[in-house]
């Protein structure tokens, strides 16, 4: 990947969860690229250089997904359903960040491929510490692999 690439593809449409989850990423020292996508319909847009967006080269990828699950335009259940469902995009590990608790949308999730699905926590105490969780992923994901 390029020094430009976006490694973390945040999908979110509540700007307060935006500089929230920005936030708690500085705070954890993960310093990362980000893009924020501000609906379901951007996040593919930029996935897969469809609509109005510039053309993104499929082989340049984000490293991670957050995506909320309750989005306009195109919900985060059927982004999941399409960044998995395509050969380019299906290895990247998705992390629904969510305000959900329903069962439905977990059980819904997992089935259709999300690697984690984590309930937004209100208190920014509790929030630090789950994005800091999800610094794990990053960790895992640069690696030098094991011989």
């Amino acid at each position: 990947m390029s020094n430009h690439s976006v490694e973390i593809l945040l999908v979110e449409d509540n700007p307060n969860d935006v500089e929230l989850t920005l936030h708690a990423l500085k705070k954890n020292n993960i310093s990362n690229r980000v893009h924020v996508a501000r609906d379901g319909a951007e996040a593919l847009d930029f996935l897969f250089g469809t609509g109005s967006s510039p053309v993104h080269n499929v082989d340049n990828v984000p490293k991670i997904i957050l995506l909320d699950l309750k989005l306009p335009k195109v919900d985060g259940l059927e982004v999941l359903k399409r960044v998995k469902g395509d050969p380019h995009t299906r290895l990247i590990p998705i992390v629904m960040l969510t305000s959900s608790r329903e069962e439905r949308d977990v059980i819904t999730s997992y089935n259709l491929g999300v690697n984690s699905y984590i309930v937004k926590p209100v208190d920014f105490q509790q929030f630090t510490e789950v994005v800091r969780e999800l610094g794990l992923y990053w960790l895992l994901l640069n690696q030098p692999p094991q011989v």
